[in-house]
This record gives structure tokens, C-alpha cells and sequence, in this order.
């Protein structure tokens, strides 16, 4: 957790539902067992369920900061490492390429961003099942997210269930328009897209917060009174 808040951020208090406006009334089509396709430049393609149960669990407290400006502060997430899920499940199964340093996401709703392997494998990022010591909820990305504290809130992808790895650019296109997205949207740097500095797009983002919030808000009370 960081002991202030980086340029252009101001703490929201609780975590909102958020994201691209495509996505409000996107839900996962399963919340309770998470399952993740790994293809890409494999060896073997594999699906991973039960075999996460045999890893040993991790927690991490850290600051999450949204590419719109607004922070939530000192969020407990618990559930795997990525750099334990790659090393003792992806890598002697699936067997990537070891150039394969182009990661692709993607999520039940649709959703996608990317990722060098390099930064995945960093010590704080982590395949979440659990928040501030609950599980998971749906609006934040059950059955399982990735949470890499170091990148905008839009390279933490919720209802995670395909990795794949390529030695180079397979053509991928982000969920959004090409300069919403950096390839690494690092916090410290505000690489909060491209073409345009990161102080820029702070006053082009932060007027959206407001309506984005109230826009998933009616989308999940709207997906409640659906279940019931």
C-alpha cells in the first residue's frame, strides 16, 4: 500500500463496479469455479480448475488506482500468484515458448488487455478470489481477477478465463480504442494510454467517473431484481 497517492489520483473511498461503458450490463456466465484456458505459443493446450486448490494461497494489501483518477486505498485481495500459477501449473504443462513474452487475457464478459509475462510475474500480482476478507463478488470479477497493483485498474481484468502466450503480437486488439490502452498503463510512470500524456487524459477521464458509477450501478440492481 502506498503512503500517497500517485499524480493525478484522489481517493474514492469504497471500490465502485467500473469499467468501459460496453461492459455494465456484461456479467460472467459462471461466478463460483474458476477455469482457465491456456493456449497460445504452447506446447499443449490446457484448462486449469481443480489443480489451483494445490497451490499455496498469498495475500497482498495495496492501493487500487482506476486510469479515470479515482483510487481506492489499502484493498486486501487474497488467492494465487500468478508467478506460482505460471511456474508450478502453466509452465510445466502448457510448456510456452520460452520467447513467448506477449500475454493476452481475456474474461467471460468479453473483456481483454495485455501484458508483458515480465510484469505478471511480479511478486504482487495475484489471481484474486477473495476481498478484504470476503469472497469475491460478481461486480468485482468472481470467480477470480487479476490484481497487478503496479497498472491502471483497467489491466486488472475481472472474470479472468483465458491466458494465452505468444512469442510476438498475435494482432491484438484491446477492449477499447487503441489509445485508451497502454501495453503497460504503469501507475508510477501515469501511462494511463497512448498518444497523449498521461496529465491529459486526467481532464478528459475524470468527468466520466460519476456517470460510469451510476451507469453499473443500475446495470447490476438491474441483474439483482433479474435473479430474484
Amino acid at each position: 500500500m502506498t503512503s500517497e497517492l500517485p499524480k493525478g489520483q484522489f481517493d474514492i473511498g469504497k471500490m465502485p463496479r467500473f469499467g468501459l461503458s460496453q461492459f455494465a450490463d456484461r456479467f460472467p456466465t459462471q461466478t463460483r469455479t474458476p477455469q482457465i484456458h491456456i493456449s497460445g505459443d504452447v506446447a499443449q493446450e490446457i484448462v486449469l480448475e481443480d489443480q489451483f486448490a494445490a497451490l499455496p494461497r498469498s495475500t497482498i494489501v495495496a492501493d487500487f488506482h482506476c486510469v479515470t483518477t479515482w483510487s481506492s486505498l489499502g484493498k486486501k485481495w487474497e488467492g494465487i500468484l500468478f508467478k506460482d500459477v505460471y511456474e508450478k501449473l502453466i509452465s510445466p504443462r502448457a510448456k510456452p515458448d520460452n520467447h513467448a513474452q506477449f500475454v493476452i487475457i481475456k474474461a467471460q464478459d468479453g473483456a481483454r488487455i495485455s501484458l508483458p509475462l515480465d510484469d505478471l510475474l511480479k511478486d504482487n500480482v495475484i489471481l484474486a478470489d477473495r476481498l478484504d476478507g470476503e469472497p469475491l463478488s460478481e461486480a468485482h470479477g468472481a470467480p477470480l481477477r487479476l490484481v497487478a497493483p503496479d497498472h491502471y485498474g483497467y489491466k486488472n481484468l475481472k472474470y479472468i478465463n483465458r491466458i494465452a502466450f505468444h512469442v510476438k503480437d498475435p494482432g491484438y486488439r484491446p477492449s477499447s480504442f487503441r489509445f485508451m490502452e497502454h501495453p503497460r498503463a504503469r501507475v508510477a510512470f501515469e501511462e494511463r494510454g497512448l498518444i497523449f500524456p498521461g496529465w491529459l487524459l486526467r481532464y478528459a477521464y475524470r468527468p466520466l467517473i460519476k456517470p460510469t458509477v451510476r451507469l453499473f450501478a443500475r446495470a447490476s440492481n438491474q441483474r439483482a431484481r433479474d435473479i430474484e
